[in-house]
């Protein structure tokens, strides 16, 4: 059933997440066209989709703030929330990386998106003091929170700002160290619930991110390591698919797509640096496998959203 409460008023934070895998899968197919026989215009195909998808939402979510200001700090009460308000940032500096072929104000869009990411910590912060102790716990969607400075050097490397993006990632580099511990130790001690086990697939994407950066940056040895942990953690992960989705669809799937999409753009980074056959295999699994999924969790999400059901299921706060 529709709801005929206008949509706008309780557009969910929970959606960011999908438009930063629709645009980093855009992002791969385009990187993936320059050096595979693959069709350029299906990466320009899901970026022009991208950045339709995550401009309407943010005009959405802008207009709910627009009307009742303390919404964004009513929707930080869960952590997949908090997430969401970082993917929008993040997906702001994603938004840049696919404009640099036509140099459509694209320093000023990625400095947006910084901004917007630094805001997002301060405010996922403020939300994490105020609440009660007992609430406070390490989860993977802080990676989002906290990592995602880490998808600077997308846009800032080709654009400059080379000193900027190792701050960017050096800041990232800290927190991560920091939520990784947390996360191990909350692990060992607590199982995790089932619907929130597809989150653990979050743990992929700073890896990724992180190898990318330090490949874009030439910083050799932590390209390496983050390389290999990335494609370890990727390998345990999709032999624990079906126990991550046990629980049937939610929106916690949206934790699929961005992991799926820096996955790509990192094999295919490697693949440029002379990764050969392992990159290789790695960029058309990920374009296999990911595409699809990808797309299918966005269209699943974008029905969620259409029928009120992506609101109601991740406490969205209302305008």
């Amino acid at each position: 059933m529709y709801s005929h409460r206008p949509l706008w008023r309780r557009t969910p934070p929970a959606i960011f997440p999908i438009c930063l895998g629709v645009l980093g899968l855009g992002l791969g197919w385009r990187g993936a066209a320059e050096i595979l026989p693959v069709a350029s215009e299906i990466g320009d195909l899901f970026l022009g989709a991208g950045m339709a998808y995550y401009l309407y939402f943010l005009l959405f979510y802008l207009r709910k703030l627009a009307a009742r200001p303390s919404a964004l700090f009513d929707d930080m009460t869960t952590p997949p929330a908090r997430a969401g308000i970082a993917a929008m940032g993040m997906s702001m500096m994603l938004l840049a990386a696919a404009l640099l072929p036509f140099g459509i104000s694209v320093p000023e869009v990625w400095w947006a998106g910084v901004i917007m990411q630094i805001a997002a910590s301060a405010i996922v912060l403020h939300a994490f003091w105020v609440e009660p102790p007992e609430r406070r716990h390490f989860s993977t969607f802080q990676y989002l929170t906290f990592v995602g400075p880490v998808v600077g050097p997308f846009a800032g490397i080709p654009l400059g700002y080379v000193w900027e993006s190792v701050w960017l990632t050096i800041a990232a580099l800290i927190p991560y160290i920091i939520i990784t511990i947390g996360v191990a130790i909350k692990l060992m001690r607590k199982e995790i619930p089932v619907p929130l086990r597809p989150s653990l697939a979050i743990f992929v994407a700073p890896n990724c991110l992180f190898a990318t950066s330090f490949g874009m940056l030439d910083f050799q040895l932590g390209y390496e390591v983050f390389y290999w942990i990335a494609n370890i953690s990727a390998l345990v992960l999709l032999l624990r698919a079906p126990w991550m989705i046990k629980g049937g669809w939610s929106p916690v799937w949206a934790s699929f797509t961005f992991p799926i999409a820096a996955f790509l753009n990192m094999q295919v980074l490697a693949l440029h640096k002379g990764g050969g056959l392992p990159a290789e295999i790695g960029v058309w699994a990920a374009l296999i496998l990911g595409t699809p999924i990808i797309t299918a969790i966005a269209w699943r999400t974008n029905m969620a959203w259409v029928t009120g059901e992506l609101a109601q299921k991740t406490n969205a706060a209302k305008a």
